[in-house]
């Protein structure tokens, strides 16, 4: 594997957990919201990562084989909490509106391990950098 090629995989890791980083921040900004309908609360959003296995995968987006992109982002299919609050202006008929389904402690945990994935890739691109300036080093004597 060439060094362009570890640089660009690093790469395609980073922005993927860029990615997930912010679709975990945006869950957390969201996370006390209430609506006044099922339908219309928010639900969390998920990033689902797909390795680049061979060239028919990649595109101009993930140009390298044995990166990773973001295949897409989903809802988070847990339910949303109905929660009594008759002087809530959103309120349904019965007094009830409808909250995030999004969990704090499950944002946070997704956060520190997108947060030391990204860090693990930097160390990668720092220790290949490195790398090569030492063979650099040991050419010019």
């Amino acid at each position: 594997m060439s060094l362009h090629n570890i640089f660009g995989v690093a790469g395609t890791a980073l922005n993927a957990q860029l990615t997930r980083m912010n679709a975990t921040a945006s869950n957390l900004a969201n996370a006390g919201s209430v609506s006044g309908t099922e339908e219309g609360a928010f639900r969390g959003k998920r990033t689902i990562f797909k390795a680049l296995v061979d060239e028919a995968m990649t595109h101009a987006g993930a140009p390298y084989v044995g990166g990773v992109k973001v295949a897409q982002v989903v809802d988070d299919k847990a339910p949303v909490r109905r929660i009594a609050d008759p002087t809530n202006p959103l309120a349904d008929a019965n007094g009830y509106v409808f909250q995030s389904n999004v969990s704090e402690v499950t944002e946070m945990v997704e956060m520190m391990a997108a947060g030391r994935s990204y860090q693990n890739n930097v160390e990668v691109i720092n220790t290949a950098r490195q790398l090569m300036m030492r063979t650099l080093d040991i050419t010019r004597s």
